[in-house]
């Protein structure tokens, strides 16, 4: 199965503003457990601590995600953290590059 298939990643900018979201089947324990350790490792590499929203206490497990974010001056660095994120988790493209 195609990684990008597991895990849907969508990126959007804005001013001041840069998200990402990690979808993915909420059954899979096991892929939430590698994305939440990924964003923690990456978190401590980069020193940067963008808000992280788990949406797991939803009755939609099927679309579940993980959204990380950042704002104001932070978001400056988002790229990077973005790029690392994706290839830690073995993510080559977007679903959406930039929305």
């Amino acid at each position: 199965m195609d990684r990008c298939e597991e895990i849907v990643a969508n990126v959007r900018m804005e001013e001041c503003y840069a998200g990402m979201s990690l979808v993915f089947d909420g059954n899979r324990t096991d892929l939430k457990q590698e994305i939440d350790a990924a964003i923690e490792k990456i978190c401590q590499s980069t020193g940067l601590k963008p808000l992280v929203f788990d949406n797991a206490k939803t009755d939609k497990s099927e679309h579940e995600a993980f959204y990380i974010e950042f704002t104001d001056e932070a978001q400056r660095e988002s790229g990077a953290f973005f790029e690392a994120l994706l290839r830690e988790l073995k993510i080559d493209k977007c679903a959406n590059d930039v929305i």
